[in-house]
């Protein structure tokens, strides 16, 4: 007898507690990415050198980890996790390259990374048909994931830098609007027909400034409305509390369509 059939993915189920550790781990790329490129390396005093070296650092471990998650061959937390720190971190230091080194602003440095997400995900959708995250079951298709969660990731940073430093609302004000724009997100998932998968990317891209400006509002001098906590303690805090999620929350891998089995 044939019968429709699910494969499970090596991405995890999208339920509350994948939210709640993807906006730990988009903090932690803030305050990591910046923990190496300006308390490490010092990029507020050699910003070209500082950034582009802390991009090349972090773009090395995650080729590394998404290489690393491709070959698996089932769901791993940890790999998954730690592949999700490496492109926050690397978005956050490559997103701060092209908004300073590169002497475009934060508005030019939204632009850029807007439009390259933009083209990742007309590229995967013309390859596969759909940008759904319940088809990410083969190589190819992973690489588009990761190449679109590197980006939106980048574009996150630019995003809550934009807001928080040029639209007057400062970090706090920043989060807000950031969260204010994850609840309408989370209405229209529950009460409306919108699409999905257009919810879940527009939720993904939204985590990453709400991160952004929560490390920022962390490690920021008190006179500039933060917390006025060292880079490095609050990425070990943040991972601390991290690790704690993944390990107590449920991580179950998510499903895709499958091919049809057959049963005798």
């Amino acid at each position: 007898m044939t019968g429709g059939s699910h494969a499970y993915s090596k991405v995890p189920e999208v339920t509350l507690g994948f939210w709640i550790i993807k906006i730990f781990a988009t903090t932690l790329g803030e305050t990591g990415g910046d923990t190496v490129t300006m308390t490490w390396l010092k990029a507020d005093v050699m910003v070209n050198s500082g950034y582009l070296v802390g991009s090349a650092i972090f773009l090395t471990l995650l080729v590394a980890l998404v290489i690393a998650q491709i070959v698996a061959r089932k769901f791993h937390p940890i790999l998954y996790w730690a592949t999700i720190v490496a492109s926050t971190t690397f978005g956050t230091t490559m997103a701060d390259f092209a908004d300073r080194s590169l002497g475009i602003g934060y508005t030019g440095g939204s632009l850029l990374l807007f439009t390259c997400l933009m083209i990742v995900l007309a590229l995967w959708y013309r390859s596969e048909g759909t940008i759904s995250v319940n088809t990410v079951s083969r190589p190819r298709v992973e690489a588009f994931y990761w190449a679109a969660i590197t980006f939106s990731q980048t574009l996150g940073t630019a995003l809550g830098d934009w807001i928080a430093d040029t639209g007057d609302l400062g970090y706090e004000g920043g989060a807000l609007l950031f969260v204010g724009g994850l609840a309408i997100t989370a209405a229209l998932y529950y009460w409306t027909d919108v699409s999905r998968v257009l919810l879940f990317w527009a939720a993904f891209i939204l985590t990453r400034p709400l991160g952004a400006t929560l490390g920022d509002f962390l490690d920021k001098p008190l006179d500039h409305g933060g917390f006025a906590l060292s880079r490095p303690a609050a990425s070990a805090v943040i991972a601390a509390i991290m690790l704690a999620c993944i390990l107590l929350l449920p991580q179950r891998p998510g499903r895709h369509p499958g091919q049809a089995a057959t049963v005798a």
